[in-house]
């Protein structure tokens, strides 16, 4: 992503200041949905008059100094905002540390309690969060169970279920320190921000009456596992909000998906149907095709009915190459909240659950049926928006590539012009994209990241899409203006570098579509083709 002049930005959000939804932590921090209403300023924060000049050691001082950092809802941060720390004292911490680590003398678990114990004698001791059991939201008990056994505080001795941002590598302090634990005073604050996270989610969810605005904003920067499915399921629009009515709601919709199976899917070896099936069978074993979940014949099987009893149901557009994708990150989270307690990746991303190499038919069969049918529901609720990408000629999908291109001219209109030199037309990369809705541009799990945010998006999957991908080519600007023909630009724009991406890449692209979104956002016309 090109580099923004903070000065340049600081003069524009200060001009735009009264439009601006929240402030510019909502943008450029990647960390909150569209805020509607100003935050309530902070209780540290002096009415009127000025300030009483303090000592610059204080916390204090640094947390009014970098006010755009910090979130005014997390609360942890205020407990330790009276804390005097030297500035000397913090250093000797720190070259403590590295020193250590370098070193190797003192072992990462007593490391924190021999070299830091002046600021450990200031910090607090604090309970952790006690997580309420979620609202039951499955016919099956063992899904329920699950539900109501998710770890709220993640163990400190657990590396991988610490979050990417959380868990840095210390080699990039020190190369010889690549192979030595990290700090538990790292694990700590990332397990406490995370639970106290969760727990906003759960009384949300567990209220009589879910706010989905509430939600939706607190979605935006990303779902915690743990709850992400019944996330999924209410901003969906498959679960009800009322409380109440959502067992009753979820056991009828499945028996209703049952029996569309029992009634249709035996019509797949009728002639009339045969070409819609043997597509669906052919496209579904090239999804993933390394990742071995996705290769066993009962995930198949499932994909199959589910993608055919959907084709039979919507006959104006019928299978489309493309819809089978869609499926996927629904499957995968709805299978993370029934398979055993496992804690390594997913496709090469941290997450809560282990499924790469997972056999599926070790799930019972009454929760296999469970995710199949929230699968094929959830996937239907997202298509109802955007059906018309999936018609005949695929309108939807090409109004979207058009707009595209006026978008870039906007944005970035050396890299539009660049791309119009070499003949490269938009059609010819970014047709994937909508199609597909990036889902073949990264990694799986940095796609369920992303559709949190689309979720969380109002109009997410139809219209906020379209600038999650100018900001998705914008990122690559540099790279493609390098290349000088039109070999080179297709090849890159074919297979972007984006193997390694994680949750903060996904962070960064979703703020800067929101960021392009709302510089739009008084110009209804800029999507519209310029009349000749």
């Amino acid at each position: 992503m090109q580099s923004v002049d903070p000065q340049n930005g600081k003069n524009f959000w200060k001009k735009n200041s009264k439009t601006v939804p929240g402030n510019i932590r909502a943008v450029y921090g990647a960390m909150h949905p569209p805020i509607l209403r100003s935050p309530k300023s902070s209780p540290r924060k002096e009415a009127g008059g000025p300030r009483k000049p303090e000592s610059n050691d204080s916390f204090q001082d640094f947390q009014e100094s970098v006010n755009d950092a910090w979130d005014c809802n997390d609360d942890e941060f205020y407990v330790i905002s009276d804390v005097k720390i030297s500035n000397r004292m913090v250093q000797s911490a720190a070259l403590s540390v590295i020193n250590s680590h370098r070193s190797g003398q003192l072992p990462a678990t007593t490391m924190a309690a021999s070299s830091l114990p002046e600021l450990h004698s200031h910090l607090p001791s604090q309970a952790s969060p006690t997580t309420p059991s979620l609202l039951p939201t499955s016919q099956s008990p063992s899904i329920d169970h699950t539900l109501h056994t998710a770890p709220t505080v993640l163990p400190c001795s657990s590396p991988s279920r610490i979050p990417v941002e959380s868990a840095l590598p210390l080699s990039r302090l020190d190369p010889s320190a690549a192979t030595h634990n990290r700090t538990p005073v790292i694990h700590a604050l990332g397990s406490e921000r995370d639970a106290a996270r969760q727990e906003k989610f759960l009384e949300l969810i567990e209220s009589p009456n879910t706010n989905l605005p509430e939600l939706r904003k607190l979605s935006w920067s990303g779902i915690p596992p743990a709850v992400r499915a019944v996330t999924w399921r209410l901003l969906n629009g498959y679960l009800p909000a009322n409380s109440e009515r959502r067992e009753d709601t979820m056991k009828r919709k499945r028996e209703e998906y049952w029996s569309f199976v029992k009634q249709y899917y035996h019509t797949r070896l009728e002639e009339s149907y045969q070409d819609t099936f043997r597509q669906i069978h052919i496209d579904i074993p090239r999804m993933f095709p390394l990742v071995p979940l996705f290769q066993q014949t009962i995930v198949q099987e499932m994909f199959e009915r589910i993608l055919y009893i959907w084709a039979i149901r919507h006959p104006a557009s019928g299978y489309v190459q493309g819809i089978n994708d869609l499926v996927t990150p629904f499957f995968v989270v709805f299978l993370q909240e029934v398979v055993p307690e496992a804690c390594l990746t997913l496709c090469g991303f941290v997450t809560d659950k282990n499924l790469d190499d997972y056999e599926v038919d070790q799930v019972g069969e009454e929760e296999r049926n469970v995710v199949e049918a929230d699968s094929y529901w959830c996937m239907s609720k997202l298509l109802d928006g955007i059906q018309d990408s999936y018609t005949f000629a695929q309108p939807g999908i090409q109004t979207k590539v058009l707009q595209l291109g006026e978008l870039m001219k906007r944005i970035d209109a050396n890299l539009h012009q660049h791309l119009d030199r070499h003949e490269i037309n938009y059609l010819q990369f970014s047709f994937r994209w909508f199609n597909n809705l990036l889902m073949r541009e990264m990694p799986l799990g940095c796609t369920v990241r992303l559709w949190d945010t689309l979720h969380a998006e109002q109009d997410g999957f139809s219209h906020f899409v379209l600038y999650v991908c100018a900001a998705f080519l914008k990122h690559f600007s540099q790279n493609l203006m390098a290349q000088r023909d039109f070999q080179g630009l297709m090849l890159l724009l074919q297979n972007l570098p984006t193997s390694n991406w994680s949750n903060s890449d996904i962070s960064m692209l979703v703020a800067e579509a929101f960021r392009l979104k709302f510089i739009f956002a008084d110009a209804p016309n800029h999507l519209q083709a310029a009349k000749k």
